[in-house]
């Protein structure tokens, strides 16, 4: 009896191992296909399309630096990233201080419009954001991106920030009171560099929100001058169809920043999260 459980325990793993490995393969294969395709030349990709290349050709890589407005591009997502994630830190921790220390119903309110505007799809305020911004000057401008990117992003990291702050004692900040401390220095010198876990964990996400972001780019930076990386690539894909080497080279160099940011601070994103989650 024993034998056959242990068997069919065996048969159970196996079944898991193998979809597990199937899984990975689904979120695995469209990286590689950007990788061999952005190594490989014209003639080698038509003879053998999925095969790893023979050679790693590196030319496609400066052609996609030389291409127009590339590297202008690259920066606007460079400074569109830097105001956002400061933004988003700034402002959300500080927020979500004072909404869980005050804790009455006027803060709480505010609280609970933060929570709704997690639910609230850019769709429906895609329209009543372009007229807005059109209206103050806003449109093709790196400002109004920012601020368009970090309005949507404020009310869930808002949310993680009040979950983590709850854990934090409140006796250390009478302490600092008692020393004379004022609200907003017992904040910064007392509170925020207990919050490193949350605060790195944020700076991860809004990075690759921001970097990634699309549809809010496409409504606000209409203009070649003020267009980012996802922009760019989505305008390349379109009128440069046949050097689809050259494109993948292009969407290689735009992960690079992405992928040093997360694997630097990647171990403090479980921790940052699960720890606001399980006291707040």
């Amino acid at each position: 009896m024993k034998k056959k459980e242990s068997l069919l325990s065996r048969f159970l793993q196996g079944i898991k191992i193998i979809c597990l490995a199937l899984i990975s393969g689904v979120f695995i294969f469209p990286f590689y296909i950007a990788i061999v395709y952005a190594f490989k030349s014209r003639v080698e990709t038509s003879k053998s399309p999925i095969a790893f290349p023979s050679s790693l050709y590196l030319e496609n890589f400066k052609e996609a630096i030389k291409l127009p407005n590339y590297l202008h591009t690259f920066m606007n997502s460079i400074i569109v990233v830097i105001f956002v994630v400061l933004l988003v830190v700034i402002t959300c921790s500080m927020a979500a201080y004072i909404i869980v220390r005050k804790n009455n119903k006027f803060y709480n309110a505010f609280y609970y419009i933060f929570q709704l505007s997690i639910l609230l799809p850019f769709p429906a305020i895609m329209f009543p954001l372009y007229v807005l911004l059109k209206d103050l000057g806003l449109i093709n401008t790196l400002t109004g991106l920012i601020i368009s990117q970090t309005g949507i992003l404020i009310g869930f990291y808002t949310f993680l920030y009040a979950g983590f702050i709850k854990t934090v004692p409140i006796e250390l900040e009478e302490a600092a009171r008692i020393d004379g401390c004022s609200r907003f220095r017992t904040f910064f010198q007392i509170v925020f560099p207990l919050l490193k876990p949350i605060t790195m964990t944020i700076v991860i996400l809004s990075f690759l929100a921001s970097w990634n972001d699309f549809i809010v780019a496409m409504v606000v930076a209409q203009k070649p001058i003020v267009r980012t990386l996802p922009l760019l690539q989505f305008y390349f894909f379109g009128e440069y169809s046949s050097e689809i080497n050259l494109a993948f080279a292009a969407v290689i160099i735009s992960m690079a920043p992405v992928m040093i940011l997360y694997f630097a601070l990647q171990k403090y994103i479980i921790g940052g999260v699960t720890a606001g989650a399980v006291k707040g």
